[in-house]
């Protein structure tokens, strides 16, 4: 029997939809009649039929806000599409998202309906959201966010995780489950199809939403420690400026520390972006705390090395000194050390970067996506069946 699958999550999406969304569901379409409930990008709230059909509740503007519509709405509109619309997966997108499913799932079940749950955790649920920016009552919120995880995981009947690190903070919520692992989508076509030439001025690139958590300070305090002995390089920042103070500070200080040596794109398309990579001499993910790492994968794909910190799931991609670099977390005399490594050596660079890209074409496509979730589903028809 075909699926009936509901997505479930906060994720915000544009209408019509981009096209890395529109060609992830596209993907997915084959195994699974989907529908998608999420926020959009705007007060007005959207239903929308494309590759999926997608509910989308009104992006209010502020989070707390939106937290309780979620918590509130979702529970409702779940139960309808269980019970009038046969939907018999809900996959929630983290712990945290998944609780008004679980909600769901129990109500459903009062009214002779079976769901499975499938929970699923693309990157760092206890940690990464404290190290996104300052939060006011920090100790409420861990309560909160522990009973909230509690809840999820012991509602939920399939995990899912992107890398070993999920996988691995998964198995210690839900000890002894056995948690399904491949990665997120990437739309990679961008990136394996960009042709521009290495700039002749070396460019170090940061791609990412400008927080706390991604480690872009590190990173300039490394790049100003290296400047002077490569004259010619810039830095070049690449993503929305998510925590805008934080992104002020950021411009601020480069401003007067390196004077002209610093750009600031903001946020640029999927395309645009795999030119800037491309074009750069390295890519640079400093992150604190990192799920899997999309931009790692994407910079490989394009043939650039990357350096990246030891966390999360970036060690699942980079063989340290063969696919790229990795340096501890927050350590930048050992990341201003491998900036300079590949500022000074072009060759190496390149020859690094061919590695990476030929570690990255066969593990990150889109069969394996869809083969991932095809595995998920078929474990949820199982239980479906045997209930």
């Amino acid at each position: 029997m075909r699926a009936r699958v509901c997505f479930v999550g906060t994720t915000r999406y544009a209408v019509p939809l981009d096209r890395t969304t529109a060609r992830k569901f596209a993907a997915l379409a084959p195994l699974a009649d989907a529908v998608v409930v999420a926020f959009a990008t705007g007060l007005r709230p959207r239903r929308v039929r494309a590759e999926a059909e997608f509910l989308l509740l009104p992006n209010l503007p502020a989070a707390p806000l939106r937290a309780l519509l979620y918590l509130l709405a979702v529970p409702g509109i779940l139960v309808w599409l269980v019970g009038m619309r046969g939907v018999d997966v809900l996959i929630a997108q983290s712990p945290y998202e998944a609780v008004p499913a679980a909600l769901a799932k129990g109500l459903a079940r009062l009214f002779g309906r079976r769901t499975v749950l499938v929970v699923e955790s693309h990157g760092d649920f206890e940690l990464s959201l404290f190290l996104q920016r300052r939060v006011r009552g920090a100790a409420v919120y861990r309560f909160l966010m522990r009973r909230a995880c509690r809840f999820a995981f012991r509602h939920g009947d399939l995990f899912r995780a992107i890398s070993t690190f999920t996988r691995e903070q998964v198995a210690r919520w839900a000890p002894g489950r056995a948690v399904l692992e491949f990665p997120t989508w990437s739309d990679l076509d961008p990136f394996f199809d960009a042709t521009d030439a290495p700039a002749a001025t070396p460019i170090v690139l940061f791609a990412g939403a400008l927080i706390p958590r991604k480690g872009v300070h590190h990173l300039l305090h490394a790049f100003g420690t290296v400047a002077s002995e490569f004259p010619d390089a810039i830095l070049v920042l690449a993503g929305a400026p998510e925590n805008a103070t934080y992104a002020r500070r950021l411009v601020t200080g480069a401003e007067r520390g390196l004077p002209g040596r610093i750009r600031v794109l903001g946020h640029v398309e999927p395309a645009v972006l795999a030119a800037w990579m491309r074009r750069a001499r390295v890519v640079v993910l400093p992150s604190l705390s990192e799920g899997l790492g999309r931009v790692v994968i994407e910079a490989m794909a394009t043939g650039t090395p990357v350096i990246g910190s030891r966390v999360g799931g970036i060690p699942d991609l980079i063989a340290d000194g063969v696919t790229g670099f990795l340096v501890p977390p927050g350590d930048e005399t050992a990341l201003a050390g491998r900036l300079r490594h590949l500022l000074a050596d072009a060759d190496a660079a390149r020859a690094m970067g061919a590695r990476g890209r030929a570690f990255v074409e066969p593990r990150f496509s889109t069969r394996t996506f869809v083969d991932g979730y095809a595995s998920v589903l078929g474990a949820a028809q199982d239980l479906l069946a045997a209930r």
